[in-house]
């Protein structure tokens, strides 16, 4: 998965293949790239993030965001736009892996370039707002699961007569530790753990001081992402608005991803010292934190602006429910974020005895 996703010049990231559809492509009929994401369908996705970030600002004093992951740089448009609009001047820094990706935010984000700063590796120190959405999904994870015979077994890729094939191998020990902790032990049954994103959730308490860190993404907390219906886990892959299972197809220019493990990242940043201060699911960030304010205010400035984009955001068909929030956060414990201020879901993501 790392190799068929950030190999140089060959890996779905590294290569030069579009990505990421843009948001006047939706009123085409010609779509390119492979996949849409929220920033992409509505710029509301931008300016409720900005009203949470501003939140955040006021209790820093300084505003400063580092995003993981931009994309095509429309989120960070949004935010630095809407953020403008309040009359907060916001410095952003981004770490982007992907060339071609960075290119596209440069000419984007080009009003903006005496205030952003693109990072080739993690600060040494930062304060202020993270952002990553959709970045934990593409981190390579483990297939692992548990034989006929009830034996932790890892899931591998092999070379056999001319195609790729899987084989499975006994569990290296941290992974099978991780799987005997995490579910009961069900013959035949596949999923995933991704010990790369819990590694990178611990790296943050070496570097952020004081702020928030605000992970949006597709998952589960740890009950429901080891149901005993969803045995063959929840790889996935995706190419020209198709979806299918088959990470053998086309190695390098499709994108591979799986679900997060909302419970793993929260326990993560614990053992890590850092604060969990909200998770909630999207549409309930967004209504929190003023959608339908926003909704209105657009309206009225840009009555062309689909309401369908924002309805996809919040309905629990669409991105509303399957999407979570999770904020992490250090030295602003007292700091009741608005975007969990209704429907927050902490409980859930300890698994009950």
């Amino acid at each position: 998965m790392h190799e068929t996703l950030y190999a140089p010049g060959l890996g779905y990231y590294a290569a030069g293949s579009t990505k990421l559809s843009t948001r006047s492509q939706h009123t085409s009929n010609q779509i390119s790239g492979d996949f849409v994401t929220a920033p992409e369908l509505t710029p509301i996705f931008g300016q409720v993030l900005a009203q949470q970030f501003n939140q955040v600002f006021t209790q820093l004093g300084h505003p400063k965001i580092l995003e993981f992951g931009a994309g095509s740089g429309q989120l960070a448009f949004d935010l630095l736009t809407a953020l403008d609009a309040a009359g907060v001047t916001a410095h952003y820094f981004i770490i982007e892996v992907s060339a071609d990706l960075r290119a596209r935010q440069a000419q984007k984000l080009s009003s903006w370039s005496s205030r952003i700063t693109w990072l080739n590796s993690l600060p040494t120190q930062f304060e202020g707002v993270v952002v990553a959405n959709e970045v934990l999904d593409a981190m390579p994870v483990a297939l692992v699961g548990w034989s006929h015979n009830l034996e932790a077994v890892e899931r591998g890729v092999i070379w056999q007569e001319n195609s790729f094939t899987w084989q499975d191998r006994p569990a290296r020990p941290d992974l099978a530790q991780a799987l005997t902790q995490r579910m009961p032990a069900l013959p035949g049954y596949m999923t995933e753990i991704n010990l790369q994103a819990e590694s990178w959730v611990q790296q943050i308490s070496q570097w952020l001081g004081k702020g928030v860190v605000f992970l949006i993404d597709y998952g589960f907390v740890e009950a429901e992402y080891y149901h005993p219906q969803r045995y063959t886990g929840t790889l996935m892959c995706h190419i020209q608005h198709r979806a299918h299972d088959n990470p053998f197809f086309a190695p390098g220019l499709q994108d591979i991803t799986a679900h997060v493990d909302f419970s793993a990242m929260a326990r993560a940043a614990q053992q890590a010292k850092l604060d969990v201060m909200g998770y909630v699911s999207q549409a309930r960030f967004l209504l929190n934190a003023g959608l339908l304010q926003a909704t209105q205010t657009l309206q009225k400035t840009s009555p062309h602006q689909s309401l369908h984009a924002i309805q996809k955001l919040i309905s629990e068909a669409e991105m509303g429910e399957l999407f979570k929030v999770l904020a992490l956060g250090r030295g602003l414990t007292d700091l009741p974020l608005i975007g969990f201020s209704q429907g927050d879901r902490c409980h859930q993501l300890t698994r009950a005895p």
